[in-house]
């Protein structure tokens, strides 16, 4: 076969499979099947909330794809039930790493896999902050929760944006109680500057050792470049798994969510 006609052949290929396997790959966990109806922010489990959680699903997949974690979280740590869950779904535009097909994503990709130096959609990112940012304004008016109050986070794609708001952003009007990325990436680092309020938020990161989607090496260069830039309090986890996610993770993160929204508040058993 010619180079070039090998090339056409992967190519096609490649845009096939990721078709084939963009929601169950990227978009969400494994360990869990969901049947749930997409929904975008849940009712309340009282007439008071104490804080919430903005939680971004990954590339392929819907708010449905993660909405388990109203359940999930309060059955680890029941406080969490006085909290918020907000699901954003991602709009749906075409991927150039899958021949331009349409899908649910946050953002463009350009690399696969994708590591260290992968070409940024800075537009869609950018986008994808101004819908957090949104949201935290509809939880702040309409549900009388306070920035400090929300913890703001996601999966693959749904937690690189989760990143950019903590960090990339200057959150000017206060820091979220914290951030948390679940094999995740930090993008747009050519022109970081992490500002004071956003060194203060606590980032928990997991990931899995194996991940051939987001490599792992994206949890070490991401860490590192916070670390640098200031960033006070990071918890870096990793798993023995592939881009998925693992229950240990889940414990980890639904602890992480509790310590950061009530700190040392009296917690409801």
């Amino acid at each position: 076969m010619r180079l070039s006609s090998y090339n056409t052949f992967f190519k096609s290929l490649s845009s096939l499979l990721l078709m084939l396997l963009g929601s169950s790959i990227f978009g969400r966990r494994k360990f869990v099947q969901v049947a749930s109806a997409a929904m975008s922010t849940t009712p309340p489990s009282s007439s008071q909330y104490k804080g919430a959680l903005i939680f971004l699903h990954g590339l392929g997949d819907s708010p449905a794809g993660w909405s388990h974690l109203e359940q999930m979280l309060p059955a680890i740590k029941p406080s969490l039930k006085d909290v918020k869950y907000v699901f954003p779904p991602a709009p749906t535009i075409p991927l150039t790493i899958n021949g331009g097909m349409i899908m649910p994503g946050w953002f463009d990709l350009y690399d696969w896999p994708i590591g260290v130096g992968s070409k940024d959609d800075r537009t869609g990112k950018l986008k994808g902050v101004e819908q957090i940012q949104e949201c935290v304004k509809q939880l702040t008016e309409q549900d009388g929760i306070p920035k400090d109050k929300i913890v703001v986070g996601g999966f693959s794609q749904g937690g690189a944006i989760a990143l950019l708001a903590a960090y990339y952003d200057s959150n000017e009007n206060g820091a979220y109680a914290g951030c948390a990325g679940l094999s995740a990436w930090l993008t747009l680092t050519d022109d970081l500057k992490v500002s004071d309020n956003s060194k203060k938020i606590p980032l928990f990161w997991g990931h899995g050792i194996y991940d051939d989607k987001v490599l792992f090496e994206q949890q070490v260069h991401g860490i590192e470049i916070l670390d640098k830039q200031g960033v006070e309090s990071i918890m870096p986890s990793q798993y023995p798994m592939g881009h998925q996610s693992d229950p240990e993770e889940i414990k980890a993160f639904a602890e992480f969510v509790e310590t950061s929204i009530f700190g040392g508040d009296d917690k409801e058993l």
